[in-house]
């Protein structure tokens, strides 16, 4: 499907259509150096950094550590899970296995931290509410397609590893449906749509939602060298609380940077016990996690990360001036943490997953203390 000859029409659409947008969008000659180094840090970059050569297909001898039961189960409930997928093409399901898409939840947390700062921009400076909606709209967009190429470079690198987990061995990459060229070929189609999102953004901001992006394309690596992968993660997934500041026109760290950090230690907090799903074939086939280095302290140590997620919230809310529905809001979250934390069973992976998802719940319930003070400040 995705052959040498559509790498190259997409390549040539890109050099068509981003100078046009750099000319309508009245950006100086900054953003033609800074488009090099984007495409140079992203596609260039990942491919020396990771290694991969984009012939090599994954190998498939590990598999063979699973009975034919354990590998139909797998397939069984891969395609118990596709739900909407079914509905399209064949030929496409296995690129949008490549995003998730059948898995929204992913797409809904990196969501939100950029939901909490598009919103707090927009009470801080009373912004129209079509504004704030379209900015909403712009990086939901984004969240999408970023979140669907992470996944994509997640599955390039793990290709040779998801065949040593039986929950991820009907990956596509792993099991052969997209080979390294087709991956590479829609990796690069996702990134040329995530730099058409950027550029519908004021310069200052485009410049740093690139900047995330060696974070973003070299994720996965650290899970082979450093038991604190998460770290890297909930750095990267959680730019957005930056980044909605100056989308909407404003510039102010000391607001930011607490807000930032909240997102930082919720991150850390869920992706833990995601983590926790897969440990026991991770020590097997050494990759490594924070569900790996804390072990059973695991609760005692989210309990603190929760606690310091909420500060940086409040400090972040009380110094943008945030009204009554935000300390509600956030009040209603917090429990919603450490009921979670209470709860999880962490040596039951199904029980970890359900937990996992509520999350996505939780950031919502953040969202909307900010969400009804902006209303309430815009229409009372």
């Amino acid at each position: 499907m995705w052959s040498t000859g559509s790498l190259r029409l997409g390549i040539v659409g890109v050099r068509r259509c981003v100078p046009k947008l750099i000319k309508a969008n009245n950006y100086s000659p900054l953003l033609n150096v800074s488009f090099k180094k984007y495409y140079k840090v992203t596609v260039i970059g990942t491919i020396k950094a990771a290694g991969l050569e984009i012939t090599k297909p994954p190998l498939t001898d590990a598999r063979s550590v699973f009975s034919e039961k354990e590998l139909e189960e797998a397939r069984i409930n891969r395609l118990k899970g596709l739900g909407i997928l079914t509905k399209f093409p064949e030929k496409w399901i296995p690129y949008m296995e490549l995003m998730r898409i059948e898995k929204p939840i992913g797409t809904l947390l990196l969501l939100s931290p950029c939901m909490w700062s598009i919103t707090m921009a927009a009470y801080m400076t009373s912004a129209p509410l079509l504004s704030t909606l379209w900015m909403l709209s712009v990086f939901s967009v984004g969240a999408f397609v970023m979140r669907g190429a992470g996944c994509t470079v997640n599955d390039m690198w793990d290709r040779n590893l998801d065949n040593k987990v039986a929950r991820t061995t009907e990956r596509p990459i792993t099991s052969g449906r997209v080979s390294m060229p087709q991956a590479w070929t829609f990796l690069g189609a996702q990134l040329a749509v995530g730099l058409v999102v950027l550029l519908q953004l004021p310069l200052d901001c485009f410049l740093l939602g690139a900047s995330s992006l060696l974070l973003v394309m070299t994720y996965p690596f650290f899970k082979r060298v450093t038991y604190y992968p998460q770290v890297v993660l909930s750095a990267c997934f959680n730019w957005g609380a930056l980044l909605g500041f100056p989308a909407m026109g404003v510039w102010n760290w000391p607001v930011m940077i607490p807000l930032y950090l909240s997102g930082f230690f919720w991150c850390m907090t869920y992706d833990t016990i995601y983590a926790h799903q897969d440990k026991k074939f991770d020590v097997n086939v050494g990759i490594k996690s924070t569900a790996l280095a804390w072990g059973n302290s695991t609760k005692k140590i989210c309990y603190g990360m929760s606690v310091a997620q909420m500060g940086c919230y409040v400090t972040s809310g009380f110094l943008a001036g945030m009204g009554p529905f935000f300390y509600l809001g956030a009040l209603a979250g917090g429990y919603r943490l450490f009921n979670m934390i209470k709860k999880v069973d962490l040596d039951n992976p199904a029980n970890c997953w359900m937990w996992f998802k509520e999350n996505i719940n939780t950031g919502h319930v953040f969202w909307l203390g900010i969400l009804l003070d902006y209303l309430w400040k815009l229409f009372f």
